[in-house]
């Protein structure tokens, strides 16, 4: 089945396609991406305006065509925190809807941990023990615990590199003040976390993924040699903590000349490379490892679990086609839900 995964994203909207194939490697053989940080578009009152929403639009308009282009037969669609969150979000993933063709899950804080969580397992194995996954987006950061594919603690922070910067850094590069505010809020709700953690039994191995985890990691961090095609790259807390403040001093236009650090990115690394650094630093880790596999390979690993077809209808029934969402009818695309 030619399945494709679209991601509604705090940063990006992002389709990725692949053969899907129970029991194989889900390698995305296309993908198609809109770079449109959401993040620049919330009002005071946490409302995403006209502009973002003609963005978002315009985005899910492109990635169904990709979707249609590369003959995805069924799409799974996906939205994160910035629209769960949203005043409007409701009214704006009804708009997204009808674009897309297909209805669009909002997951929960929960389950973009479970999910994450799952792919990092899949990726390293059961040789890697008690996990403990890292995982920082444009809205939230997530943390989760666990020997098992299903993590035994979770937990989503309002923590996401985008939010931050838009509440806290409020000049290039930030002030002194601005991150000393930062700092201190990060540090507020990370607190619990390390709590909590420290009443349960330590991870055998720390992975962390995303964008931002993996931009730090290629500035900060090394490459280790392993089997297989795929560079993996590991980063030590003391590292990263030598270039935290050195970011913060450098203006978002430099940064890009960084490696590591991209475009759609520099804005918001400041940010992301301090909730990086305190996450390490409040959960008592010293080094961690980049893990390639996150969110969306996540949803692909579920779904294919249930081709043979699923075992819990909430879970993953099929909803039909493209009218149900406000599509056309009989669009050729099915849909499912994570």
């Amino acid at each position: 089945m030619r399945l494709g995964v679209l991601d509604v994203g705090s940063n990006t909207v992002h389709l990725v396609v692949l053969d899907a194939v129970r029991d194989a490697r889900p390698d995305p053989e296309s993908s198609d991406r809109s770079t449109v940080r959401l993040m620049q578009y919330l009002t005071d009152d946490g409302t995403i305006d006209d502009d973002g929403v003609k963005a978002l639009k315009k985005a899910v308009k492109r990635a169904r065509k990709a979707a249609e282009k590369f003959g995805c037969e069924e799409l799974v669609g996906m939205a994160t925190s910035a629209i769960r969150e949203a005043r409007n979000g409701p009214e704006v993933l009804a708009k997204l809807e009808k674009a897309a063709g297909v209805p669009l899950r909002v997951l929960s804080g929960d389950q973009e941990a479970e999910l994450t969580f799952l792919a990092a397992r899949r990726w390293h194995g059961w040789a890697s023990g008690r996990l403990l996954v890292l995982d920082i987006g444009g809205g939230s950061l997530e943390v989760a615990l666990g020997i098992d594919e299903s993590p035994e603690y979770r937990v989503s922070l309002p923590l996401g590199a985008g939010r931050l910067t838009r509440h806290f850094l409020k000049t290039d590069p930030p002030e002194k003040n601005q991150m000393t505010t930062l700092q201190r809020r990060v540090d507020k709700l990370l607190a619990p976390v390390a709590a909590d953690l420290a009443e349960l039994p330590a991870p055998d191995h720390v992975v962390v993924t995303s964008k931002t985890f993996r931009s730090l990691a290629r500035l900060a961090g090394h490459s280790q040699a392993v089997i297989g095609p795929e560079e993996r790259r590991r980063m030590a807390l003391r590292d990263l903590q030598d270039w935290v403040p050195r970011l913060a001093r450098i203006p978002a236009e430099q940064r890009m000349e960084l490696p590591g650090i991209t475009p759609e990115r520099t804005h918001q690394i400041v940010a992301g490379a301090v909730v990086a650094e305190s996450a390490m630093r409040h959960l008592g880790v010293d080094r961690v490892e980049v893990c390639p596999w996150a969110l969306r390979e996540g949803a692909i690993l579920r779904r294919i679990d249930h081709m043979s077809g699923p075992e819990n209808g909430d879970n993953l029934a099929p909803v039909g086609g493209g009218a149900s969402a406000g599509g056309p009818p009989g669009g050729a695309l099915r849909s499912s839900f994570v």
